[in-house]
């Protein structure tokens, strides 16, 4: 059948009428629906609104405030090694817990305000702008500068004096924390490094045993490993304080030592020597009794205990330090000091 078998009144029309739901050739699928319109918020009619909306942005802005000093006093009171348990969590670092609390509540705190104040202060007004070249003219430059202007007037960042002033303050205080941060890169040192727990009259430690050494306890050709007197590993500081006061003790035939210092700070040939390497630290373990050489396993760096521990191979800046010792009226060896200069490497660009 034809089109002009079709009653008239059946066929689509020239303004495209659709039949059955089809969408004939003159509709359009993507019309511009426009904007809807503006409805304004509570803050927008009513100014005391307006004024709560700005003390919950104050009180967001002065908790932030108080974060940061809470970080900061968090960061000086509390002592390293505290735990406390935090339920759920357990048993947690009582520094490191209040560091990430404080701090994730001052930076919340300062995103929320501004989140608050722009959803219920600032305009939200909406504007259609048409989209332009990558360049833009001098008249958009001019346009832009007078948009800025309208949204800071807008904003009104220049009556809302309780916020700005907060607002300046939070962000004024939560760079502190950072800078609190480089307090891990001091105090200097001082004379921390000149001195370990040695001193005159504390007995030598097997670190093995815990017992005093007497002369008979070591043999030629042995090394042994002490402590000074009143260290104990269950200390708290004990990692820090063994790591410059460790100590290596070897016996030597007296005619065989070639250092005449060596020999005036032995006693009966033993001869005690900082333990620790003097070019990165790592304790040294490795000793040749035939040659009276000692090796650090870290970078093959090489001493000789016969000749005042002196660097004879590797990358050690200088000799290892010596300790003088006695024995005692009890038979036992004791110090008469601590170390005649610093243990360890790099010291003089540590200290």
């Amino acid at each position: 059948m034809s089109s002009q078998d079709i009653p008239e009144e059946n066929l689509p029309s020239e303004q495209g009428d659709a039949h059955d739901g089809a969408v004939t050739p003159h509709s359009d699928p993507f019309a511009d629906p426009g904007l809807p319109p503006h409805e304004h918020r509570v803050q927008d009619i009513d100014e005391r609104a307006a004024k709560r909306s700005e003390r919950v942005i104050a009180f967001l802005f002065l908790l932030s405030m108080l974060a940061t000093v809470g970080f900061i006093a968090s960061y000086v009171a509390l002592p390293v090694d505290k735990i406390i348990y935090v339920y759920p969590i357990g048993h947690v670092s009582a520094l490191n817990f209040s560091l990430g609390l404080t701090l994730g509540v001052a930076l919340f705190c300062i995103g929320a305000g501004a989140v608050h104040w722009a959803r219920t202060l600032m305009s939200d007004v909406e504007v259609a702008d048409e989209r332009h070249a990558i360049s833009a003219e001098p008249e958009v430059k001019a346009k832009v500068l007078a948009d800025f202007k309208a949204g800071a007037e807008e904003s009104a960042f220049g009556r809302r004096k309780l916020i700005r002033s907060t607002m300046f303050g939070a962000l004024a205080l939560v760079p502190l924390s950072g800078v609190m941060l480089l307090r891990d890169l001091g105090p200097l040192p001082g004379n921390k490094l000149r001195h370990t727990r040695w001193s005159q009259g504390k007995l030598l430690i097997n670190q093995n045993t815990n017992q005093p050494l007497r002369p008979e306890d070591i043999s030629v050709g042995s090394l042994t490993f002490a402590m000074p007197e009143g260290m104990k590993e269950d200390d708290h500081d004990f990692q820090q304080e063994i790591a410059k006061a460790a100590l290596m003790i070897v016996r030597i035939q007296p005619e065989n030592i070639k250092d005449k210092k060596e020999l005036d700070w032995s006693a009966d040939g033993i001869v005690a020597y900082s333990k620790i390497c003097t070019h990165v630290g790592c304790p040294i373990s490795l000793y040749e009794q035939q040659t009276h050489h000692v090796l650090c396993p870290c970078h093959q760096s090489t001493f000789d205990l016969s000749d005042g521990g002196r660097v004879i191979f590797g990358p050690a800046g200088h000799a290892l330090p010596q300790l003088r010792i006695k024995v005692n009226d009890k038979g036992y060896l004791e110090a008469l000091g601590d170390f005649a200069e610093p243990v360890g490497p790099a010291f003089w660009e540590r200290g």
